[in-house]
Formats: structure tokens, C-alpha cells, sequence
């Protein structure tokens, strides 16, 4: 706010590149919390293998459905809890500091092309490696196809 004072309501977006990246680590860590959460496809689909195969003893198969309900109900109570919390923050915000409610929509625009343009770059390296691997006809560039493998797995 002081800043936004001293530069006599100028956006200053030199200025906004540390807060762009805090609010963008904050969000992924937020982001994988609730991806861990929601996300069960795996033993759904391995609950789904196992019932028609009649392998899975009903007893792990009332423990993994016990499992997936409860993770399923605390991705629904922790969204509504930080989604109510952020709209209080942000209403109370906008209350108290009337006249940097432009600079909080232009702070959000940045953060939400960041977040939509972030995950195609980082997408697009592994492919950058893989292209190239994938077209050369001599053994000696197939290593970028490991390479891009591993980015793959690790950095996605």
C-alpha cells in the first residue's frame, strides 16, 4: 500500500514481480494439497480391476471405499473453508482500500495469465527434447529421449 502511495497510484510492476511468484508458489502448494485430495483415479480404477476379477477381499474393499470418502469430504470442507476465507479477505480488502482495487484487479489478471501460460511452458520442454530424439535415425541423440522422459516424470 505504501508503495502504491509513493508512486502516486502508478502500477509498478517491477515492483510486483516478488509478490507474483509468493502468490504463485503459495497457489501450487494449495493447488497439490487439494490434488491429493480429489484426485483417486488410480484406486477407483484399481477398486473397479479388483471387483470384477472378485480378488479384492471385502474387507480392503470397505477400508479403500472408507478411505476415499473421507478424502473426497475433506476436499469439499477444505475448498468451501478457503474459498469463503479468501472472499471475506478480499471483500474486507476491497472495503477498507477503496482506491487499489484496480491495482487488485490488475494483480490478479498478471497472476491468472501466469498460472494459465506457466503450465504450457513447462509442458512444452519435455517435448522440445523429445522431437528431436524421436526424428534423429542415430543412436548417439536417443539419450534426449531419456532425457525428456525424465523431465517428464519429474518436473510434471
Amino acid at each position: 500500500m505504501h508503495k502504491i502511495y509513493e508512486d502516486k497510484g502508478k502500477f509498478n510492476f517491477l515492483y510486483q514481480i516478488p509478490q507474483i511468484l509468493y502468490s504463485t508458489l503459495i497457489s501450487k502448494f494449495i493447488d497439490s494439497l487439494i490434488k491429493n485430495l480429489s484426485l483417486s483415479q488410480d484406486k477407483i480404477v484399481t477398486l473397479k480391476q479388483e471387483k470384477e476379477k472378485s480378488n479384492l477381499n471385502k474387507k480392503y474393499r470397505k477400508k479403500l471405499i472408507r478411505i476415499l470418502k473421507i478424502k473426497f469430504i475433506l476436499f469439499f470442507i477444505i475448498s468451501f473453508i478457503i474459498l469463503v476465507l479468501f472472499g471475506y479477505y478480499i471483500t474486507c480488502f476491497c472495503g477498507i482500500y477503496v482506491n487499489t482495487q484496480i491495482h487488485l484487479i490488475k494483480d490478479s489478471l498478471i497472476s491468472l495469465i501466469t498460472s494459465l501460460f506457466l503450465p504450457f511452458v513447462i509442458n512444452l520442454i519435455p517435448g522440445i527434447f523429445r522431437i528431436p530424439a524421436l526424428k534423429a535415425k542415430k543412436q548417439n541423440l536417443r539419450f534426449l529421449y531419456k532425457f525428456s522422459a525424465f523431465l517428464e516424470n519429474y518436473l510434471l
